[in-house]
């Protein structure tokens, strides 16, 4: 006979996320696609272009631990299951993205930003206390963040080195499933947020932004 299931208290779900986040920013994060760079070969060669491509795609890297962050504080104080669970299905794509960034920022032989932990943390707390505001109100949140991440993106597409075939290829898949995560969002039930927040949200990106690309 099949001992029942525990059902996991509050606390036990605070220290299962705490267990997340330190494994998402110190342990090697590992993506369950194909990297979609491929087999496309290295070509940025000048050292200015390489510290360029390294810094953009650490802001990327920065952004996606914020990403991971805001799902999981979603998730964490969501009321519908159903949105939970989209919540979760959206982070397993984040955590593609975080591998990938990380690969590419190793590979253009830098480092990752040294306050991932800082994003982390206060990605959550912002996930956290959207999730407690009702689940409209935080699919609306996922659908305004997606909606800057794709326009994020689309700058980044532009300022890349015109010959990073692999780094672009990484961004375009990035792109790709941001919008699908918006589209999503709205489809559950996405309420808009006010212009103010969605103005604080941009201002508070292009700190994290400007930050991640220098430390």
């Amino acid at each position: 006979m099949p001992l029942p299931t525990r059902r996991l208290t509050l606390a036990d779900r605070l220290i299962q996320e705490l267990d997340r986040g330190l494994r998402t920013v110190a342990a090697a994060n590992v993506a369950a696609r194909p990297n979609p760079a491929g087999k496309a070969p290295e070509t940025v060669e000048r050292a200015a272009a390489r510290r360029h491509a390294a810094g953009l795609m650490r802001v990327n890297h920065a952004g996606e631990i914020a990403a991971q962050a805001l799902y999981h504080g979603q998730a964490l104080t969501a009321r519908d299951p159903k949105v939970r669970q989209g919540l979760l299905d959206a982070a397993r794509d984040e955590t593609d993205h975080l591998a990938w960034c990380e690969e590419r920022v190793r590979e253009l032989d830098s480092h990752t930003s040294l306050l991932s932990p800082v994003w982390y943390a206060g990605a959550f707390a912002i996930g956290a206390v959207t999730g407690l505001a009702g689940d409209r109100t935080s699919l609306g949140f996922v659908a305004e963040t997606e909606k800057q991440v794709v326009e994020h993106l689309e700058g980044h597409l532009h300022e890349l080195p015109q010959d990073d075939e692999r780094s672009r290829r990484i961004v375009e898949q990035m792109q790709a499933d941001e919008e699908r995560h918006g589209s999503d969002a709205k489809n559950a039930g996405a309420r808009e947020l006010p212009r103010p927040i969605r103005e604080l949200m941009r201002r508070t990106a292009k700190i994290m932004t400007r930050t991640a690309y220098r430390i």
